[in-house]
């Protein structure tokens, strides 16, 4: 007998000369750690909200393709205002001649809403940060946010310098910022100063240069120093970073006397959860960007983050209510896109496309409406941590229907949509009908798909039997009994047909059974109405059960009640063929 040997797939190699090293790997390292064996920020929670600076328009800018003009940092600056932004970083000045005028516009024309602080970068050399003083000339608030790099690699690599020259780069840069403060009379001026790479800095190191800066700066307690510490680089997981933020924190001289800034970027993907650690361990202020636009993998999502937040109870205090229109804004002026999955603000979010998702889905919205849809109750709906109208999104987008799709987010659209509650023992069968459909053509269906092959499948469907017309009367001598006088079409012929029974359907059923076409019986029967008013419309559902033991539902839609009963059972006549 010839052996069968088990099956190996083909090997197909990935790239030409592909350098990823197999085990052991010699060209990377783990990190290393933070000397904090008795760390706190484990035990915390998130309990107040920090400061939030938008670096849109500067961190966020000089990663686009094409950077924004004038106009479109106009408009995002105007977005970032009414959305509830204090601190606005809007360029780097002293870089680029579009940044300097654009500062300088929004001071000249008065369009820096009372109460917000526009902030300017500079790296800590004399001549750009004097050209960043005269961008500000005029302002009322204004952040000078002055930074040199401090990393051993920086160090070595791109600088050549010993940390004592480093650190008097920093140094020397707060000194001349502080002699410039004469030349901005009349504007309140706070000092960020940023170790950038403090995420590859010596975390003493780090701390010896913040203090040097605080020492030249002196801040108070009422005017606290914004000492930003920046993942430049995501280079560990999130725990790493929080223990250098508690341990910067807890060893700071005169913690009391500086804001502790966060600025994660997202190499590693964990942007969001190094922002929120280290905001455990002790930070008190957050930068970042809309939808986490920036360098590479991006800064910090700001909108992730405020609305995280608020998915626990706490206010950011940022106003997100119409996040649509938040992000058309966003992608007009920047070019850039929101991914359909990106968090809250993606298309896809609030979709379930999954038939168990949107069944659950399904149970959350109906016992939440019978319960009170109200803000006091407790939002709890299966596999939805947010109410998409807080964001100013609709239920309508929550289920989609696709061949994955199951029996309860059809009868969601229905119901939604169309006002239709099917009885549930019906929805396998518009399921089913559906997902059908949805196969066959490999895609979604809409709203109006849907209930256009449910029409055609239980109100259309008029074959072999069709209800021309019929009347009904009490009959004189029974308080319950009517006579039911109907014409039919039966296979194509026409026939007048006349019942008895304690109803109108029954009486019908015993009008088709005189013809002896009753080979069935009636197993369940709902009514409900669909909308309100003097527009208002019967829809009922029957099904009937044949000698044959075939089962199947139909519907029929009138502003008759007793119509539409009739022919609901003339479509479950019909289904049953």
């Amino acid at each position: 007998m010839e052996r069968i040997s088990a099956f190996h797939p083909p090997s197909y190699p990935l790239g030409v000369g592909t350098r990823m090293q197999k085990k052991p790997i010699s060209k990377y390292k783990p990190w290393g750690t933070i000397d904090l064996p008795d760390r706190k920020w484990p035990e915390r929670t998130i309990d107040r909200v920090p400061y939030w600076c938008s670096v849109d328009l500067r961190d966020g800018n000089q990663a686009l393709p094409i950077p924004m003009g004038i106009k479109e940092k106009l408009e995002l600056f105007d977005l970032l205002a009414k959305v509830g932004f204090k601190e606005i970083e809007v360029g780097f000045p002293s870089a680029a001649q579009t940044e300097f005028d654009f500062t300088r516009k929004l001071i000249e024309d008065d369009l820096i809403p009372e109460g917000v602080a526009i902030q300017v970068l500079t790296q800590a050399r004399e001549h750009l940060i004097r050209r960043s003083f005269e961008s500000l000339k005029g302002a009322a608030k204004a952040i000078v946010h002055v930074y040199n790099s401090t990393s051993p690699l920086q160090r070595r690599v791109t600088f050549g310098m010993s940390k004592e020259q480093i650190k008097k780069i920093a140094v020397d840069g707060v000194r001349l910022i502080r002699s410039l403060l004469a030349e901005l009379d009349g504007t309140d001026v706070r000092l960020e100063y940023s170790p950038e790479s403090f995420s590859d800095t010596e975390v003493d190191y780090a701390l010896e240069v913040c203090e040097a800066v605080m020492e030249a700066w002196e801040p108070t307690e009422e005017r606290p120093i914004i000492l930003n510490l920046p993942a430049t680089v995501e280079l560990f997981t999130p725990n790493v970073h929080a223990d250098q933020i508690e341990w910067f924190c807890r060893n700071l001289k005169e913690r009391e006397k500086a804001l502790i800034s966060l600025h994660t970027h997202n190499d590693r993907g964990t942007g969001t959860a190094a922002t929120e650690l280290g905001l455990l361990a002790g930070a008190d202020r957050v930068e970042g960007t809309l939808f986490g636009n920036g360098e590479r993998t991006g800064n910090l999502d700001l909108v992730t983050v405020a609305l995280n937040m608020y998915s626990q109870g706490l206010d950011p205090e940022l106003d997100f209510s119409d996040l649509d229109r938040v992000r058309e804004i966003y992608e007009r002026t920047t070019g850039m896109t929101v991914h359909e999955r990106h968090p809250y603000g993606g298309d896809l979010v609030f979709t379930a496309f999954s038939g168990s998702h949107q069944d659950a889905i399904k149970k959350g919205m109906d016992l939440r409406t019978e319960e009170g849809d109200s803000d006091d109750n407790h939002w709890q709906v299966p596999y939805l941590s947010i109410d998409p109208r807080d964001l100013g999104r609709s239920y309508e987008a929550i289920i989609r229907i696709n061949s994955q799709s199951g029996k309860g987010g059809v009868a969601y659209v229905l119901s939604r949509e169309f006002g239709l509650e099917l009885p549930k023992p019906m929805h396998p069968e518009v399921g089913n009908l559906v997902n059908d459909k949805a196969d066959s053509e490999s895609r979604e269906l809409a709203a109006d798909e849907i209930y256009a092959t449910f029409k055609a499948e239980f109100l259309e469907k008029n074959t072999p039997l069709k209800l021309i017309g019929y009347q009904t009367h009490k009959i004189e001598e029974s308080q319950e009994e009517v006579s039911c006088l109907a014409s039919i079409e039966i296979n194509g012929q026409s026939k007048s047909i006349q019942g008895q029974g304690n109803g109108p359907i029954n009486a019908f059923v015993h009008a088709l059974e005189s013809e002896g076409l009753k080979d069935f019986k009636l197993t369940d029967y709902r009514q409900h109405s669909i909308g309100k008013g003097s527009g208002t419309e019967s829809a009922a559902f029957v099904q009937l059960q044949t000698r044959a033991g075939r089962a199947a539902y139909g519907c029929g839609i009138d502003s008759s009640i007793e119509k539409s009963g009739l022919l609901a059972l003339v479509s479950a006549f019909n289904r049953t063929r």
